[in-house]
């Protein structure tokens, strides 16, 4: 048996193409999404990269080249502070979601692993440290 069709019209709300811009909150959502666009860079200059890679040293040697033009490297440095500022909201997040122990500890504890994931990747691959 089917049910009978409702007489009323279902209720949608309008929004316009600037609603998130009337709270604070929904800016920060927009932004954080945001973070995705310099990453985007960031993953197809890798790509690019390994490509180079393949192709030959002069191939490598021009990627390189590309790479160190400052404009490039502003790029990486907005991805690389965008990464920290998803990682910053996820982080604070994560504990209203999975509520296990203690949100200041949870925080740290995830900003200590990405800093020991950090530091030991740079110590594998002959990185500063």
């Amino acid at each position: 048996m089917s049910e009978p069709e409702s007489p009323r019209r279902p209720y949608h709300t309008e929004l316009s193409g600037s609603w998130w811009l009337k709270h604070r909150y929904y800016k920060l959502y927009m932004l954080r999404e945001a973070t995705v666009i310099p990453l985007l860079f960031f993953c197809g200059c890798l790509i690019a990269g390994l490509y180079c890679l393949q192709q030959g040293e002069q191939s490598w040697l021009n990627w390189l080249s590309f790479m160190a033009q400052p404009w490039v490297m502003t790029i990486n440095l907005l991805t690389f502070a965008a990464s920290l500022f998803h990682a910053k909201t996820f982080f604070e997040l994560f504990p209203r979601v999975m509520p296990i122990m203690p949100a200041p500890m949870m925080i740290a504890g995830q900003w200590l692993g990405t800093l020991a994931v950090a530091a030991f990747l740079l110590l594998l691959l002959g990185g500063i440290l």
